[in-house]
């Protein structure tokens, strides 16, 4: 069982998109959501700890965890306490990547763990508007190190089995 409770798409301005979270004041949690992001951009920054991406927080009974979805929305997601976060924040990483996606009108393809960063040509002037992962330099692709073995001069062939 997933064990989550509730789903809330906002613009980073505080704008309700869509929501599915019974019990939960929509507009309300919208507009924390745009006051609680300003916040984080503002910690972020004097950090130096770059464009957030996420926000996870831990209360008395469950999660709150708040993802970039592209440029300008914000997936907020509610779970139990007992719920699995590793498991959360794969389908949560997911679900904004897609929904980032189709709000900034970009192709199908398959979903990034990571929504990039706005370039800074197009990022929002200021931090109250901008979703987390919205705001700084466009980074460059990280580069995956390709480890190779030197060949092999002993005309042995390579094992088929590892142990």
């Amino acid at each position: 069982m997933f064990q989550l409770t509730g789903a809330l798409a906002t613009s980073a301005d505080g704008t309700v998109l869509a929501e599915d979270s019974p019990g939960v004041e929509t507009e309300a949690a919208a507009a924390q959501t745009a006051d609680v992001l300003a916040a984080v951009l503002r910690l972020a920054d004097v950090t130096g700890r770059g464009t957030p991406r996420e926000l996870v927080v831990r209360g008395g009974s469950g999660y709150l965890a708040t993802y970039a979805a592209g440029r300008s929305t914000v997936l907020t997601l509610l779970a139990e306490d007992g719920v699995n976060l590793g498991r959360l924040h794969l389908e949560g990483r997911r679900c904004a990547a897609r929904i980032g996606e189709l709000v900034d009108g970009g192709t199908a393809a398959p979903p990034a763990p990571d929504p990039p960063p706005l370039s800074p040509t197009t990022a929002p002037t200021t931090a109250a508007v901008a979703a987390p992962g919205a705001v700084g330099a466009t980074a460059a692709p990280a580069s995956v190190p390709h480890r190779t073995h030197p060949p092999r001069t002993d005309g042995a062939s390579a094992p088929t089995t590892h142990r």
